[in-house]
């Protein structure tokens, strides 16, 4: 809900999809007093909901505007839906969520990662209007951290396959140069790429979110990016016929299966390439965290030291 102003009072306003639109008079000209009964409402409204369909409703409504990758959300909430929409938060069990996991797992063969992921939400969307919740979320163990990355040869041969797709090449030569995450690059507006001072900011990094960086823009990135701009019609640097671009799996998958690449290969690679290379061309852990927005070095170190051509050096030394 939001404070709307209508016909000389103020009121709280609610834009539900499947619902439509409400506004309900907080019955005073006061702004101060409004906000105490708006926020008096939504407490109210969150106690009233009473299956996970409806909480999520309310998270939507409450959180939408501040969420990081609405896309995320909403891929997550259409397979959560089927299972846990119509049940209160007190039916949700321990076993039915190590359930829910070892069914979708055979069903769609996903893996512990994209488990965790939709379960994370699912808490997230239970504990936004009770934090006291009866709920019960088993999270499968997190995955491995990846190993496989791709060449520097196999990342030309990529951005030689996207030539042809503008708006894919521009996304995997930033995706790879930034060692940016789809959702930043995705997100990414011209209004935060400074040309002048050659640096991209891909967001701010936030207590609960995931991290962003400020990075230097290199000299033909610099040049593919003027480019992207002289044609844009949108805000966004990722765009496609005048419209914002919310996803390249499917273009990147097809980009990268002409490139030879391994039909698994998915855009978060780039990334994670990225990252291995700096590692292998002796770049400090310390930088290589701050280049990839991590907030703390120690997840940095743990991925990626193993690559550096110094690490274990000394001790190996020992034994000599």
């Amino acid at each position: 809900m939001r404070l709307v102003w209508f016909r000389e009072r103020w009121h709280a306003y609610e834009h539900n999809r499947g619902k439509g639109r409400k506004r309900i008079s907080l019955r005073t000209t006061n702004r101060d007093l409004a906000l105490q009964r708006l926020a008096d409402l939504e407490a109210a409204c969150r106690s009233k909901a009473a299956t996970v369909a409806e909480l999520y409703d309310v998270y939507l409504a409450e959180r939408g505007p501040q969420i990081a990758s609405p896309e995320t959300l909403r891929i997550a909430w259409r397979w959560l839906a089927p299972t846990f929409g119509p049940l209160r938060p007190d039916q949700i069990t321990r076993l039915l969520t190590r359930n829910y996991a070892t069914q979708e797992q055979r069903r769609r063969g996903v893996g512990n990662g994209t488990i965790r992921r939709e379960l994370g939400v699912l808490s997230a969307i239970i504990r936004h209007s009770n934090k006291q919740s009866p709920a019960v979320v088993e999270l499968p163990p997190a995955p491995s951290p990846r190993s496989r990355h791709l060449t520097r040869e196999q990342v030309r041969s990529l951005v030689e396959a996207t030539r042809s797709t503008p708006h894919l090449h521009t996304f995997v030569v930033l995706a790879y140069r930034t060692g940016a995450r789809s959702a930043a690059v995705l997100g990414l507006t011209w209004d935060r790429v400074d040309t002048g001072r050659g640096l991209i900011h891909l967001g701010v990094a936030c207590p609960r979110g995931k991290g962003r960086a400020i990075v230097p823009i290199t000299a033909d990135t610099m040049e593919i990016l003027r480019q992207a701009r002289g044609v844009a019609l949108t805000p966004y640097v990722i765009e496609y016929g005048g419209q914002r671009v919310l996803s390249v799996k499917r273009s990147f998958k097809a980009a990268a299966r002409r490139a030879g690449l391994e039909p698994s290969t998915s855009p978060h690679i780039l990334r994670h390439s990225a990252a291995v290379h700096m590692a292998e061309s002796g770049v400090p852990i310390a930088e290589i965290a701050q280049f990839l927005g991590h907030s703390s070095e120690a997840v940095t170190f743990r991925v990626y030291a193993r690559y550096s051509p110094t690490y274990l050096r000394r001790a190996a030394a020992v034994l000599e």
